[in-house]
């Protein structure tokens, strides 16, 4: 399976949220390859991160920053059970070009009417790829939600009026996704307890369960 993180508005966490996907299903044994198609490269950075504070590589982390990986993905896929794309924001021809190689899209959105208005131009270019992927599956995920406030289920509810819908759990905004990041790790190698682990272990769960 093949899932792009993808929103044109920057600073919504998909790096995060991509890391922590790979590195969860890389956790439960599947054979796991992250494509970072942001030019930014912050994927990259992390995954370099990681081996300078000597952790061991869970996933294979690729760069390919280019409006051809739709032509590309199989290949990037051929020895990996799930591939998470990075995806880059605001370069339209990347955004497509990943669309047309995912099976499922995932939308982070931050609990915000500007990130529920932002929302627009990718849900055209969802509408776009459905030409010539009618099974695309595509959600909204809500990021980095403070606990208990009005504005995130302001937010769901105004993006679930939206097709795609918002998945059901939600991520919090939590400080160990901040201090995991400071050495490429993951929130579960922190604290296998936590929060954070769990919900991205749902996320995860969501995920494989969506499917098509």
């Amino acid at each position: 399976m093949i899932v792009a993180l993808l929103n044109q508005k920057g600073g919504v966490g998909k790096t995060t949220l991509a890391l922590h996907l790979a590195g969860e299903w890389a956790r439960e044994g599947k054979r796991v390859t992250l494509v970072d198609a942001d030019p930014q490269g912050s994927a990259l950075d992390c995954s370099e991160q990681r081996l300078k504070e000597s952790w061991p590589r869970l996933f294979g982390v690729a760069g390919f920053a280019s409006d051809t990986l739709h032509r590309e993905a199989p290949e990037l896929a051929r020895d990996a059970e799930h591939v998470v794309v990075d995806g880059p924001p605001r370069i339209a021809g990347l955004m497509r070009s990943a669309l047309l190689a995912a099976h499922m899209v995932l939308i982070p959105a931050q609990p915000s009417p500007f990130d529920g208005w932002a929302s627009g131009e990718i849900l055209k270019l969802i509408d776009e790829a459905r030409i010539f992927r009618p099974q695309l599956v595509a959600r909204f995920v809500l990021n980095r939600c403070p606990a208990h406030t009005i504005i995130a289920r302001a937010t769901a509810q105004a993006l679930a009026e939206n097709d795609p819908p918002v998945r059901a759990a939600r991520i919090g905004q939590r400080v160990a996704f901040a201090n995991a990041a400071q050495s490429g790790r993951l929130v579960a190698e922190l604290d296998e307890t936590s929060i954070a682990t769990h919900e991205i272990a749902a996320l995860a769960r969501e995920v494989e369960g969506l499917a098509p």
